[in-house]
């Protein structure tokens, strides 16, 4: 299996250097950059430093965009601003040398569930132009989504990944929280012709209505997760967890063992 390791967060912008050595210590090869609050590196001299540090590692970067993305919103200037942070992610995941661009798509709202979709579509499909228009290199992934009432079940990211050629985020605690279940053989049978897959993990609490909070991961779900992964696919898998690195670093030792 190609799997690359990692956790979500990089710590300080200005100790990456040392982060960085650190993590390829202990055998982490990705790390997603949490702009879940806010893009917090702003300038290309600062970007580039990360991604030199990263390179120097060999660990590959993506980001996660801002919390507050809604392109589904009845208010237009929601929408325009929930575009405006998925472009400044692309710019500056652009000068990171970021492999993608994860993001949540939206919510249902008081729209029905296809012209919810529609409306999505067409929105990534207006950001598929904007990102070849401005030569940005990061890919969009939208992400599987953990409550009912948010856009994102498996079948309608991969519907999105065929409509408009974007990439997506397969969360597996957000499918456990949706639909009661991890789905693995209908994620791999859905995802089958995709060659590599961006995926998120963690415990997760959930309800009825579905996800509530991440959680530690515990070791039995770790090994379910890597058990079931697909052997023929180039996989980044990142960790969520309130500890992500913690987590990657239990994940990492219970491959070895058991896996790999």
């Amino acid at each position: 299996m190609n799997i690359k390791f990692g956790p979500a967060g990089i710590g300080k912008v200005k100790e990456v250097e040392k982060t960085f050595l650190e993590y390829k210590k202990l055998g982490i090869s990705a790390a997603e950059i949490p702009f879940t609050y806010g893009v917090f590196i702003k300038d290309k001299i600062t970007a580039e430093k990360v991604r030199i540090a990263a390179e120097k590692n060999n660990i590959e970067l993506s980001i996660h965009a801002p919390y507050w993305i809604n392109l589904n919103s009845a208010e237009p200037e929601k929408v325009e601003g929930s575009i405006k942070r998925i472009i400044k992610c692309l710019e500056v995941g652009t000068w990171l040398g970021a492999k993608r661009v994860v993001f949540h798509a939206g919510f249902f709202g008081k729209f029905y569930k296809d012209k919810t979709y529609e409306k999505i579509k067409k929105e990534i499909k207006n950001l598929q132009k904007i990102r070849k228009e401005k030569n940005y290199t990061p890919k969009l992934a939208p992400e599987t989504m953990g409550k009912i009432n948010v856009f994102g079940s498996v079948e309608e990211i991969a519907q999105l990944v065929s409509d408009t050629q974007c990439s997506f985020c397969i969360d597996f605690a957000h499918i456990l929280a949706r639909d009661k279940d991890y789905s693995f053989e209908k994620v791999k049978k859905i995802f089958d012709k995709e060659k590599v897959w961006h995926v998120h993990f963690s415990g997760i609490v959930y309800s009825e209505k579905g996800e509530r909070k991440h959680t530690t991961t515990q070791e039995t779900e770790i090994k379910k997760i890597l058990k079931n992964l697909p052997k023929n696919k180039r996989i980044i898998l990142i960790n969520e967890a309130p500890d992500p690195l913690a987590d990657s670093v239990k994940t990492i030792k219970v491959y070895r063992r058991e896996i790999s």
